[in-house]
């Protein structure tokens, strides 16, 4: 891909933090660890089988490793499901697969939840269910909890409306269990009473289960109730979709009169049978991405406070924290930051591409003290937001070329036109999937001495 000249560190320092950045990609892998957990995993009876259901943005991946360690042990499925956003071919025989829509669910998404009850109900008491998780799971399995109350494009307006109000990825999560199908633990309802090993790739903060996915194997802590006083003292509840604020309402009066109405909770004797690891994380990206720092030379400081918050605010403070910084260091930051677009009719990015675009401004602004620093965003899964790039990289000298290709950068970052003002000066970073979602990585570098390894 050509690139528009943007100052004597733009080719090598961007060579240097895409070798970092594919190093973290490789380091969240999941294939190993599902391999290895499913290497020692007590097989069912000779009477059960093993019933593969992987959903999510590494289900592909997830579900050959599985196919490859049960055959090492003489096993192959018995059934299963395999929902990916982007699906191969079948892992093996027996293993349906089926697309759904991400990040905003659609009618594929519909379609491939009806498929993972089908595949589920074909789950016997003696087998064994292993559930592959993944990020994007919430979307590619979207289909309305309960008929009447939601339609599935109600669920599609109501994701589009929390992932552009900025409303917290823990609360986003909370509501879509509530109204899907096969959030809040509503899969391990489905599968009782066969044993049931979930193994999750995490994109959330703290790795817990219980978000993972809006956590279909997972107890769900939250009560309709509580939920609903939640969004409302968070200022959250007015901008709700009204439909779906009467569909929360709805299903807190029906768990008042009738506790069955609840979702499964921690006690829920279906749980007895469930066992949850979570196997790769953002924290293997981050340290891998931190080991091909060191091996290029520098000192690195791997920063463990998850990225939350406005993605254009933190791209300004991260700027800063590198600008601070001795010659010779890399920093690594993991995160999922969130972008508010409020009225912004033209908006193209994703959040990290946009925190990559309030970096650059921050870097022309600091002048002579930035001329060595450059910085690389980008989501793990290759994408990032709906467009066709998985991030950016960016220096001091990518704001003034911006200008010098025809755009106002400021212009663009205040309208959250990220993609278009990057993508003019070859800023932009493109990938296919990765087959991993561990969320997002910003690794960023001062230079020793104006040289870059």
């Amino acid at each position: 891909m050509a690139h528009a000249r943007r100052g004597p560190l733009a080719a090598p320092a961007r060579a240097t933090l895409e070798r970092c950045y594919a190093a973290a990609v490789a380091g969240a892998q999941p294939g190993p660890a599902v391999a290895a957990a499913l290497a020692s995993w007590p097989l069912p009876s000779p009477s059960g089988g093993v019933h593969l259901l992987a959903v999510g943005k590494a289900a592909d991946g997830m579900a050959r490793a599985a196919v490859a360690a049960l055959a090492a042990r003489g096993v192959a499925p018995a059934g299963g499901l395999v929902v990916a956003h982007h699906p191969a071919p079948s892992p093996a025989p027996g293993l349906e697969v089926a697309a759904g829509d991400h990040p905003i669910p659609g009618a594929r998404s519909a379609r491939a939840a009806a498929r993972l009850g089908a595949a589920a109900a074909r789950v016997g008491p003696f087998d064994l269910a292993v559930v592959l998780l993944s990020g994007g799971a919430s979307s590619l399995v979207s289909a309305p909890a309960a008929v009447g109350l939601l339609t599935p494009d109600d669920l599609a307006a109501a994701s589009r409306t929390l992932l552009g109000a900025g409303v917290p990825i823990g609360l986003v999560n909370a509501v879509r269990k509530r109204v899907s199908r096969w959030g809040a633990g509503r899969l391990a309802r489905a599968l009782a009473p066969a044993r049931v090993l979930c193994l999750a790739v995490s994109d959330v903060p703290g790795d817990d289960p219980v978000v993972i996915g809006s956590g279909p194997c997972a107890p769900d802590p939250w009560t309709a109730a509580a939920l609903c006083h939640s969004l409302r003292a968070e200022h959250v509840w007015p901008a709700l979709p009204v439909v779906l604020r009467r569909a929360l309402d709805a299903l807190a009066d029906a768990a008042a009169s009738d506790p069955r109405a609840e979702t499964p909770k921690p006690d829920d004797v279906i749980f007895a049978g469930v066992e949850t690891r979570v196997i790769v994380t953002n924290a293997h990206a981050r340290a891998a991405a931190a080991a091909a720092a060191r091996a290029a030379g520098y000192k690195v400081v791997v920063h463990d406070a998850w990225l939350a918050g406005e993605a254009a605010s933190l791209g300004r403070s991260l700027a800063d924290a590198v600008i601070a910084s001795l010659p010779g260091t890399a920093h690594v930051w993991g995160g999922e930051p969130a972008v508010t677009l409020g009225d912004a009719p033209d908006a193209r990015g994703g959040r990290m591409q946009e925190l990559a675009l309030a970096a650059a401004a921050r870097l022309h602004e600091a002048g002579p003290a930035a001329a060595e620093v450059a910085l690389l965003a980008a989501g793990t899964d290759g994408r990032d937001g709906p467009t066709d790039a998985s991030g950016a990289v960016i220096d001091a000298h990518t704001w003034t070329a911006i200008r010098a290709a025809g755009h106002d950068p400021a212009a663009d970052l205040a309208a959250h036109r990220s993609h278009d003002a990057l993508g003019a000066v070859g800023a932009l970073l493109r990938a296919a999937p990765t087959g991993t979602n561990v969320t997002d990585v910003v690794i960023a570098a001062r230079a020793a001495a104006g040289r870059w390894p």
